[in-house]
Order: structure tokens, then C-alpha cells, then sequence
């Protein structure tokens, strides 16, 4: 088989796996099912992932991927506007990510607490630049740790709030409603 064959069946397979984690979750993960909607033997997804573990952090780490290439233009984009500006537009495009990307809000927000944790480690690579950049505001400004813990914990809880709001429609996805999304994230960059 051909090296770009094998790669072309590997993004097929990565992309069926996030549906089938969308439909099904960790718990629930089919092989079987991934390699039928591929059309290709059972066996064949084990021609590029070593085991199901493998495959799943794969997935995982598809997403990683592209929400850090969109991290990096909004970083590039707002380099010389200071650790805050960059901190509200990064999490405001991880919303816009997850609003035009709802599948992997879905595998995202899964319980991975019945998984070994290379699962948590790498669901929480997501976070770990952003996280970064948390630290380093908060240093520049003082901020307490118990301070920050609050304060990082509200902001995951807007960030992810309004992408959900948005994708069931409960919260019409609006530049206005992004605007308040973004006031009330600016607002808890502010000092206590």
C-alpha cells in the first residue's frame, strides 16, 4: 500500500472515530463501526493505530491541532496588545471554534474519568496553552493563586456555556451576544 494511500485512509478513519466518539462516547468506542463507515476490514484501522487507546488520543489529538492553529493567528493577530487582550480573544475564539465545530465540543466535554489518563492528559492539552498565558497575566498583575483558580474556572465556565447555549439554540449566535460574552469574560481578567 502506498504511503499517501495510508495516509489518506488514517485522516478518513480519524474523522470517522470522531463521529463515532460524537455518537457513541470513550465508553462506547466501535472500531468495527469506524472501519465499516470507512468501508475497509475490521482489522484495517489497526494497520495505523497500534490499539483503541491509540486511535481515541489520535482523535484527541486531531482537535488539539486544529483549535492551536487557530490559537496561534489570534495570538499573531493580537501580539502587541498586551497578556489580557490576548487571554478574551483567545477564549472568545475557542467559542467561535467549538460553535462551528459542535463535534468536538462533544468529545471534548465527554466524561473520561473510566479512561486511562493519557485520555485526561491529552483533553487537557487543550487548555494547557491557554493556561500558560493564564499564569503569565497573573503574575504580571499579582494575581493570588485561590484568585486565579476562581477566576479560571468562571471564565471555562462562560467559555463553554455559551458555546453549548449557542449550538442547542438556546443563546441565538449573534455578534451582539458574542459582545456580551466578551464583557463578562473582560470582566473577570479584572483584579478582585
Amino acid at each position: 500500500m502506498n504511503k499517501s494511500h495510508m495516509s489518506s485512509t488514517r485522516n478518513q478513519l480519524i474523522l470517522a472515530g470522531l463521529e463515532e466518539l460524537t455518537e457513541h462516547g470513550v465508553g462506547n468506542f466501535s472500531t468495527r463501526r469506524v472501519a465499516k463507515k470507512c468501508g475497509i476490514s475490521c482489522a484495517a484501522p489497526y494497520k495505523h493505530f497500534r490499539n483503541t487507546q491509540e486511535f481515541i488520543a489520535e482523535i484527541l489529538g486531531y482537535i488539539n491541532e486544529m483549535y492551536y492553529e487557530q490559537q496561534d493567528k489570534t495570538l499573531e493577530k493580537y501580539k502587541d496588545c498586551g497578556l489580557r487582550k490576548q487571554l478574551i480573544e483567545i477564549s472568545l475564539d475557542y467559542i467561535r471554534f467549538l460553535v462551528k465545530y459542535p463535534e468536538f465540543r462533544r468529545v471534548i466535554m465527554q466524561s473520561f474519568k473510566e479512561c486511562d489518563e493519557n485520555y485526561r492528559c491529552l483533553r487537557g492539552q487543550l487548555s494547557e496553552r491557554t493556561y500558560k498565558i493564564v499564569s503569565e497575566y497573573c503574575q504580571a498583575v499579582d494575581m493570588p493563586e485561590d484568585v486565579r483558580r476562581r477566576k479560571t474556572f468562571i471564565i471555562r465556565s462562560i467559555v463553554y456555556g455559551a458555546a453549548l447555549f449557542f449550538d442547542n439554540g438556546e443563546m441565538e449566535y449573534t455578534e451582539e451576544n458574542m459582545d456580551m460574552v466578551a464583557s463578562m469574560i473582560e470582566r473577570e481578567f479584572e483584579l478582585p
